[in-house]
């Protein structure tokens, strides 16, 4: 009688458990706040998205479904682009709210293009992955992608990293002569610890 009744019990809790976890996790949800990142400019929709240091995206893609959601305090969020300052600014997210962040990005006057370029033409999915050349965010991969796009840089050797939050980042160096053009082609392998594979064709 005593064995069955500890047994009652056990599946008891169990059933419980699997009722109070789903419900945990939707209340969890709800507590959440929403930062709306509002821009006007081609440079200001372009630019990259940080937050906290966790790349995200770019200003023009972070809403409607990918809309920006974060856990209630305060959160430090960077805009960056090529030959642009960065903007950062921290906001505090509430519970249930709607934080508008109104984003302006200036050029930065210490930026020098080069005289003379060389040309990366980039085919990488997925193509909203952030580009790094020598370490400083140059764009997404969209900007450097198709007909009559590519990334213009000097010539020599440069360091290109190519991530996304969820995927394993690639990372290859060149090293360029001047009016060179290169295609540098890859896909990101998502939530891997393995390289992605890649070619580059050098024209």
């Amino acid at each position: 009688m005593n064995i069955q009744f500890v047994v009652r019990n056990v599946v008891f809790c169990l059933a419980l458990s699997r009722l109070i976890v789903p419900f945990t996790a939707h209340a969890q949800s709800q507590v959440l706040g929403e930062v709306k990142l509002v821009g006007k400019t081609k440079a200001d929709k372009t630019s990259g998205v940080w937050v906290d240091g966790q790349y995200l995206g770019y200003v023009d893609e972070l809403k409607s479904e990918k809309k920006l959601l974060l856990m209630p305090g305060e959160h430090e969020i960077a805009i960056r682009q090529a030959g642009y300052t960065d903007f950062t600014k921290k906001v505090v997210v509430e519970p249930h709210k709607k934080t508008e962040v109104q984003v302006v990005m200036l050029k930065d006057p210490r930026t020098r293009l080069p005289t003379v370029t060389s040309l990366i033409k980039l085919k990488v999915t997925p193509d909203r992955a952030a580009v790094f050349v020598d370490d400083a965010f140059a764009g997404t991969v969209t900007e450097f992608s198709g007909v009559g796009h590519g990334m213009l840089v000097s010539p020599g050797k440069h360091r290109i990293k190519i991530a996304l939050a969820g995927y394993q980042a690639f990372e290859t160096e060149v090293n360029l002569l001047a009016h060179q053009k290169m295609t540098i082609k890859t896909d990101l392998l998502q939530g891997s610890i393995t390289q992605a594979g890649a070619s580059i064709k050098q024209e």
